[in-house]
């Protein structure tokens, strides 16, 4: 059976975090994969989820299923967490999700069951996983205008005249923050001009928040998403805690319904149930069990939310420090990379600059030339900082 097969590319990313550990050079640098690092270049356990830890171990007497929805604690805590005041609240059920990923193909296929011919629109770029997970789900794809080349900023102008075309039977997806692989972040007025535009043209808002916290904070970063829930009657969101939780491999994610009532929300909500159960069944407990215990105790929640602005602090300093030395070094090419936000960057350099970079530096970034600044460690400032002014010469 298996001979039939063809070989696969293996992921961009994934394969180039291999090559980086094959380096044998002392000053190689892995701007590749998206996990925050700290100046040790550790990815370290959060205080806030270390102390959950060992109260779960004391407490927890068992380890049986818990449910297809997961924990309705960590469910709740999710919408609390990006709906509090808002009217969506009261009308929105979630579910549990194997990460931000799993919440996006759960999302996908239900979306495929109340509607097959749905097209999905997604910012040109976006997230790498997007375009194959809404396909999987039998969903058609388009991208709209966002990001400008030569600025390296939103083209808002373009991407409202183009999202002016989308209609009932179009999903627009938009990155709740942070945006990945650009670092360029929409307006809050854009925000409200796509939320007017929903509400006027009939589509459905999809949001993938999963970098809240990372780019100005919790407050700022969910402030476009809360605008936008409040005052639609529709919308979906997948969201995810390996960031500002730092539960990378505890997969803890969740998926989110909004509607115009709680009956239809739970209504989704079983559809997505029926839909899990033929695909992972049930969602990992520890991620969520660990999240759900730091929001319902406000001692933890405040560990958490220090940690977390210590996380974001740095992240904006090493924006500032790396623009700074480029400067120093005769170039303002790349001063865009103070203004983005959160962990990524897109340089704007060739795959064949990408590349010189890696081989003649052992810096490592994606072909695309996206760099993960949250992965910088401060004493490899200079370096990258004298490697981009080169291969950008």
């Amino acid at each position: 059976m298996f001979k039939s097969l063809s070989p696969v590319q293996l992921d961009p990313i994934l394969s180039l975090s291999i090559a980086y550990r094959e380096d044998p050079r002392d000053n190689k640098i892995d701007l590749g994969v998206g996990v925050y690092r700290n100046s040790l270049g550790e990815t370290p356990i959060m205080q806030a989820v270390q102390l959950a830890e060992k109260r779960l171990i004391k407490t927890q007497t068992t380890k049986s299923y818990v449910a297809l929805a997961g924990s309705e604690v960590f469910n709740q805590s999710m919408m609390d967490l990006l709906l509090s005041g808002t009217s969506a609240h009261s009308r929105a059920s979630a579910v549990q999700t194997p990460g931000a990923s799993g919440a996006l193909r759960m999302l996908a296929d239900l979306i495929n069951v109340a509607q097959p011919d749905t097209t999905v629109w997604l910012t040109n770029p976006s997230y790498v996983n997007h375009k194959p997970v809404m396909e999987a789900a039998g969903l058609k794809v388009k991208y709209y205008p966002y990001f400008d080349p030569e600025t390296k900023q939103v083209n808002s102008e373009a991407m409202l005249s183009e999202l002016a075309k989308a209609g009932p039977k179009d999903v627009v997806l938009l990155h709740g923050c942070c945006h990945n692989p650009t670092g360029a972040d929409i307006t809050f007025a854009d925000w409200q001009a796509i939320t007017a535009l929903a509400n006027k043209n009939g589509f459905m808002p999809f949001v993938d928040m999963a970098y809240l916290g990372f780019g100005d904070g919790l407050e700022q970063d969910g402030a476009g998403l809360k605008y936008m829930a409040d005052n639609t009657e529709e919308m979906v969101v997948a969201t995810s805690c390996s960031k500002n939780f730092g539960l990378y491999r505890e997969r803890t994610g969740a998926a989110i319904i909004i509607s115009n009532s709680q009956q239809e929300a739970q209504k989704a909500k079983g559809r997505i149930l029926t839909l899990a159960r033929s695909s992972y069944t049930m969602p990992p407990d520890h991620g969520a069990a660990l999240v759900a215990d730091i929001l319902n105790d406000q001692k933890l929640t405040n560990i958490w939310k220090d940690e977390l602005d210590t996380m974001h602090s740095r992240i904006l300093t090493l924006r500032q420090e790396l623009t700074q030395a480029i400067r120093q070094r005769g170039s303002e090419q790349f001063d865009f990379i103070e203004q983005h936000k959160g962990m990524f960057s897109v340089t704007g350099l060739t795959s064949e600059q990408i590349l010189t970079l890696r081989e003649q530096y052992g810096i490592y970034a994606v072909g695309d030339g996206r760099i993960n600044i949250a992965g910088l460690q401060e004493k490899h400032i200079d370096h990258l900082a004298e490697a981009l002014v080169s291969v950008s010469r």
